[in-house]
């Protein structure tokens, strides 16, 4: 379903806000364990999209936020041509009559179980994973998420046919998938017993750490401490080999900047370091 409950013939399936296909137990899987979850098949599986119609306060000053208008003439729906790879606005203005977006199709919300038997709107994120809203949550990734209930209990929903970083009207280009993954169960939770628990991401070319914070620069230091734990631990590094390394060839994306907390992925590619090899 989308992230507004409505399955691949738009018919309505749930209530919206990012329901969740899910849970599925993972066998086996304890507290203190971690999961790596490899999605073989992120699919669009119909032709329309929705979208939002303005910046969130989190991404502009309260000034322009104040004093910026909703056209309401514009309607943020979206036609997707799956077959040509681009997304157009069903019922764009004169401005955007030639406007188009690359179809890049991604999950916004992977997650589990949080500890402690919390209960978290699936609009927000954590150690967990949750309403991560990383556009490179794409076919072929892998996630990595720590266990913190028996069973791990896996959800996964808020489809994306595209969307631009951090996420920044609160919404991408919403619409539903078709979604294959295997489940892998990582005892004792390598490699996320070396930094502070929280989701991983991995690729055919590079390693990306997540940070999750109230503040960007919060987000930024937990994702750098991440990458470099990370690193250090699959490649034997020292503290300050590790630091030349990610000094050189460290890229940030910044994920999600729409909901309660700021997403910043860390990141590197595995050919900075493919002559050393990976433990």
């Amino acid at each position: 379903m989308d992230a507004g409950g409505l399955d691949a013939n738009g018919i309505a399936r749930s209530l919206g806000g990012n329901p969740q296909t899910g849970p599925f137990y993972i066998e086996g899987a304890m507290p203190g364990d971690a999961i790596a979850i490899t999605f073989s098949r992120i699919r669009l599986n119909r032709d329309s999209a929705q979208s939002g119609r303005w910046l969130v306060p989190n991404d502009v000053t309260p000034l322009y936020f104040k004093s910026a208008t909703i056209d309401t003439n514009l309607t943020p729906e979206s036609r997707l041509d799956r077959q040509a790879g681009y997304a157009v606005l069903a019922k764009p203005t004169p401005a955007l009559r030639d406007y188009r977006v690359p179809l890049a199709p991604s999950l916004g919300g992977v997650g589990v179980a949080p500890r402690g038997g919390e209960a978290i709107s699936t609009q927000s994120l954590g150690a967990f994973g949750g309403n991560m809203d990383y556009n490179q949550l794409r076919e072929g990734v892998t996630v990595y998420l720590p266990v913190f209930v028996p069973g791990a209990l896996v959800f996964l929903g808020d489809g994306h046919a595209a969307q631009g970083d951090g996420e920044l009207n609160g919404d991408a280009l919403e619409t539903s998938m078709d979604v294959e993954f295997l489940v892998r169960l990582i005892p004792n939770g390598a490699p996320l017993t070396a930094a502070e628990p929280g989701p991983r991401f991995e690729n055919a070319d590079w390693l990306m750490a997540s940070g999750i914070g109230n503040s960007l620069t919060l987000a930024l230091q937990k994702a750098t401490t991440a990458l470099v734990r990370w690193v250090k631990r699959e490649y034997a590094l020292t503290d300050t080999e590790a630091a030349l390394v990610l000094g050189t060839r460290v890229r940030y994306d910044i994920a999600e900047v729409a909901d309660d907390q700021m997403h910043v992925v860390a990141k590197i590619e595995k050919t900075a370091l493919a002559n050393r090899k990976r433990q």
